[in-house]
């Protein structure tokens, strides 16, 4: 049995020191090159956020190409029987976007660290400079189709009473008045709730203990099919992670996001 067993999906930091030595335990480390190297937490291997999105217009933050999500879970130790714990340090947007990539890859036993370094760093508890070596070469990984919506299947669904999209993104963004695509506005139906808003700033980035009133305010209930993006799939990986942690059975990253949507020809605009 995995001394992660029966923890919730986001942990705190004291779950995690006394389990730091688990055998089946990959801790992954979504801040900075220089922020890792000034001091991680013990054990936890760097990915660089960059490797977790495809990186080329007109749409960034795709999925990698199978090639690399095979060579990075290969450099991680990668294992059907790992318990990954993942943490950042702004507030779950990386972390969060990780948690999707294991969910594309079919693993789900995973926990974030909630408020990641902040929180850590805020208990006094230790860090360490050293750096883990990788651990091997490529694996063959199965990727699957259910934890992301395409732009053509969200397309496909517009106006569904049993959907709820989720836009992370800035209000001026939301409303248009701030464009970072061709077109500018917000995907038909949407609702716009600012990734940040969801963290509390009084308990080091933790998520807020108030969340499932908020979402449910905004008709982002259980009962519907969630799909949520910003303009890269990036800071939608925060609202990805909240809405997973709070039990929802039906949710999808749009990979897309608004660069992909903002810049394509046929996509329906509202402001």
């Amino acid at each position: 049995m995995s001394a992660f067993s029966n923890l919730p999906l986001v942990i705190e930091p004291a779950d995690l020191a006394s389990r730091l030595d688990a055998a089946d335990l990959i801790l992954v480390d979504l801040t900075s090159t220089a922020r890792y190297t000034a001091g991680h937490l013990p054990g936890a291997r760097f990915v660089d956020p960059k490797r977790t999105q495809l990186g080329q217009p007109p749409a960034p933050g795709l999925l990698p190409a199978k090639a690399d999500l095979e060579a990075l879970f290969g450099e991680l130790g990668h294992r059907s029987d790992a318990t990954y714990v993942v943490y950042d340090d702004e507030g779950g947007g990386w972390a969060g976007r990780f948690i999707w990539l294991l969910d594309v890859i079919g693993h789900h036993r995973y926990h974030y660290l909630d408020g990641g370094l902040h929180a850590w760093l805020a208990e006094g508890r230790e860090t360490s400079d050293l750096v883990p070596a990788p651990v091997g070469g490529p694996l063959a990984l199965p990727l699957h189709d259910e934890p992301t919506a395409t732009r053509e299947y969200l397309q496909s669904r517009l106006g569904a009473a049993d959907l709820a999209i989720w836009d992370a993104r800035g209000p001026g963004e939301y409303n248009g008045t701030k464009v970072l695509a061709a077109k500018g506005g917000h995907i038909p139906g949407a609702v716009n709730f600012e990734w940040t808003a969801g963290m509390d700033q009084a308990r080091a980035l933790r998520i807020r203990t108030d969340m499932a009133e908020i979402l449910k305010s905004l008709g982002i209930t259980p009962d519907k099919e969630i799909v949520t993006h910003c303009q890269t799939h990036h800071r939608s990986g925060f609202t990805y992670l909240v809405a997973k942690a709070l039990g929802y059975p039906r949710v999808k990253g749009y990979a897309g996001s608004w660069s992909e949507w903002g810049n394509h020809p046929d996509t329906p605009v509202e402001l």
